[in-house]
């Protein structure tokens, strides 16, 4: 009862401090005067259930936001066919107005800031509480993940630069759907990676992409990401697990260290038992151009699943680079385009599994590759044929076909 209260308290003091700020910003800034509005259903072929936002100041008369476009973050309804990304959302491609891109830059760089200064606050009873053994290395782990999504939501609550549409992976395909109120079976988790902003937007959206039945996620990074002091305490109070690589620019190719592999399977194979699934970054860096696909993938995740005998199930992003682009490691010199972004969460097929590493090659390529390029799915009938493995089987037949021929 103790911790809780405290955790309780450390909220309402973040929430208090972000209302102050952006208080703060509206009084001196009259274009900060429309509050935000909570968007509302709309047709049952695009329905829009927004979450329920404070009505703090926000940036809506510079972004001329219409009514059908009024809410900071979308979820597409479980009613909705896979094929849910409208072109209104989608007009990001087009380079923001210099004073909304300044703006969205500044409520960007205030946003990391927040989140600088709300995860060490609150992580840090956690650590305490480990430390004096109250509470065990899992628990502190669970606590830790869950903190660290509630910190990314709602620090982009009061500090909306962008507005994030999230695709949950309840949102039928065809005949593949995921039920949010069955608690799911363990597996590994792959997503693309655009930007520094990823695995913000990621937690951040979380609750909404793979419902209240979620199994935490245990993400693997590059242990060189612990050089800053924030992600290296957000990266280790939630047991992230960490690789060797050279540091190397976006795009370049990757050396690893191959005897951290062995750690990183017995750390996943321990994270599974303990109730963990395991999230990785096929491209196993940022790649600086997603508008032309993928970078080359890397099996591990393959690898990983058929070792620990689970499913591979996937998630992909888009429009991250376009706030944050890879080649500006400089924040303050990063020049925004845009400020929409989609997050998609695929449903996975009932007993399916990927039967070689080329399969999940090819199926990442084409489903997450092509979200990654235009935010939005592929035609639900191809989608489905990706996602269940029938497309994989075609163009085996095919390529056996063709063999046969010569």
């Amino acid at each position: 009862m103790a911790f809780s209260s405290l955790r309780l308290h450390l909220a309402v003091l973040l929430i208090l401090t972000m209302n102050s700020i952006v208080m703060v910003e509206s009084f001196s800034n009259p274009a900060f005067s429309k509050k935000v509005l909570v968007g509302r259903p709309q047709t049952p072929k695009s329905l829009d259930l927004a979450q329920k936002m404070p009505a703090f100041p926000a940036m809506g008369t510079l972004f001329k936001r219409n009514r059908r476009r009024k809410s900071t973050t979308m979820i597409a309804s479980s009613s909705t066919t896979s094929n849910i990304s409208t072109s209104n959302h989608l007009s990001s491609s087009s380079s923001l107005h210099p004073v909304q891109a300044n703006l969205t830059k500044a409520l960007m760089i205030l946003y990391i800031a927040s989140m600088c200064i709300t995860l060490p606050l609150t992580l840090s009873p956690l650590y305490l509480l480990y430390k004096l053994r109250i509470i065990s290395t899992t628990r502190k782990e669970n606590l830790a993940l869950r903190t660290g999504c509630f910190c990314s939501r709602w620090c982009l609550r009061l500090l909306p630069f962008c507005r994030l549409r999230a695709i949950p992976t309840n949102v039928r395909v065809g005949n593949i759907v995921n039920d949010h109120n069955v608690p799911q079976d363990p597996c590994v988790w792959v997503c693309n990676h655009t930007s520094m902003l990823d695995v913000f937007v990621l937690m951040a959206a979380d609750h909404k992409l793979r419902g209240s039945k979620r199994r935490p996620l245990k993400i693997v990074y590059w242990k060189g990401l612990e050089s800053n002091p924030v992600t290296k305490l957000l990266f280790r109070m939630c047991g992230f697990l960490p690789v060797n690589m050279t540091a190397n620019a976006p795009g370049e190719n990757n050396e690893y260290d191959t005897s951290s592999f062995k750690n990183l399977l017995r750390s996943s194979k321990k994270a599974f038992e303990e109730g963990f699934d395991i999230g990785i970054l096929p491209e196993g860096q940022l790649n600086p151009n997603p508008e032309k696909g993928l970078l080359p993938i890397f099996k591990g995740a393959f690898t990983l699943a058929k070792l620990s005998r689970r499913p591979i199930q996937m998630m992909s992003l888009f429009g991250t680079h376009r706030l944050w682009h890879p080649n500006d490691m400089d924040l303050f010199k990063t020049k925004v385009e845009g400020r929409n972004i989609s997050v998609r969460a695929y449903p996975l097929p009932k007993g399916h599994r990927f039967t070689s590493g080329d399969e999940f090659e090819a199926t990442f390529q084409n489903v997450v590759g092509h979200f990654g390029m235009y935010g939005k799915d592929l035609e639900e009938d191809e989608l489905e044929q990706w996602l269940d493995g029938r497309a994989w089987s075609k163009r085996m037949a095919e390529e056996e076909h063709e063999g046969d021929k010569k």
